[in-house]
């Protein structure tokens, strides 16, 4: 029996990430609080892992209940706390001054800022599977690993890469059920730069990508639809959910199961 072992979301995009014990389901099929706010730059872009490793030397905490934020540059002591509506401005100016740009903070409360938009939904890895990836590199453990693919669901599961069963062949979705939200498994999530580097410093870990792809290839199980990976540097599992299941919640212990 696979139960979810672990939610973690994500309040501001690209920023650390808060463990919970249960989470709502938005109109959109994200999760509530989950990528809600995103950080923009001057032309209107993202200020993301991918494009500016400066977000790896932020660390963030959360109040969720009091709708404050925590900042700290780790290259200084100091932290500083905001509150997400009454000191929107105030946070935006720390930023700005952070990423040597002007910073604007927005928010989407029903839809949040997913990066896959055909998948909007929570992504899903197995603790096994992180296990696994962790051991492929010196130095890494599974909170690191954790850290660096910022999966929002985490199933306990016997065998790494189990949660490539819940992936088809092209053009087709896999049905399962976590408690009472189903669910609809689309595609191997394809990662980018930011597994690459420390959670902690942004500092690159040389030749990450392709030794995970060649690691990946030759340990991809014999359930792993082939044809959905073009190449191997691909990990966890991109969803949908249905619109019906909207204001459901998902808790902690809860017993996956296919459809």
């Amino acid at each position: 029996m696979l139960r979810l072992d672990r939610i973690i979301i994500y309040p501001i995009k690209s920023l650390d990430g808060v463990s919970i014990n249960e989470v709502q389901l938005l109109s959109a099929a994200g999760l509530r609080w989950d990528r809600q706010f995103a950080m923009y730059d001057e032309r209107g872009q993202w200020i993301n892992g991918k494009k500016n490793p400066l977000v790896h030397r932020l660390r963030s905490s959360f109040d969720l209940d009091s709708r404050t934020v925590s900042m700290e540059n780790i290259s200084r002591t100091e932290k500083h706390s905001f509150h997400l509506d009454h000191q929107r401005a105030e946070l935006q100016e720390w930023l700005s001054g952070f990423f040597h740009q002007r910073v604007e903070l927005r928010e989407n409360c029903a839809a949040g800022f997913p990066d896959d938009t055909d998948a909007p939904g929570p992504t899903i890895i197995g603790s096994a599977t992180l296990a696994a990836v962790a051991s492929w590199f010196p130095g890494l453990d599974i909170d690191e690993a954790r850290r660096r693919f910022r999966a929002n669901l985490e199933i306990d599961v016997p065998d790494p890469f189990w949660e490539d069963r819940l992936v088809g062949e092209a053009g087709a979705v896999v049905p399962f059920q976590i408690g009472d939200v189903r669910m609809l498994g689309v595609n191997p999530c394809q990662r980018c730069a930011v597994p690459t580097r420390s959670s902690e410093t942004g500092e690159v870990s040389s030749g990450f990508a392709k030794e995970f792809a060649t690691r990946r290839e030759a340990t991809l199980p014999a359930w792993s639809p082939r044809s959905r990976f073009n190449h191997y540097y691909r990990l966890a599992v991109n969803t949908r959910v249905p619109a019906s299941e909207a204001g459901k919640w998902l808790r902690t212990g809860d017993v996956l199961r296919l459809s």
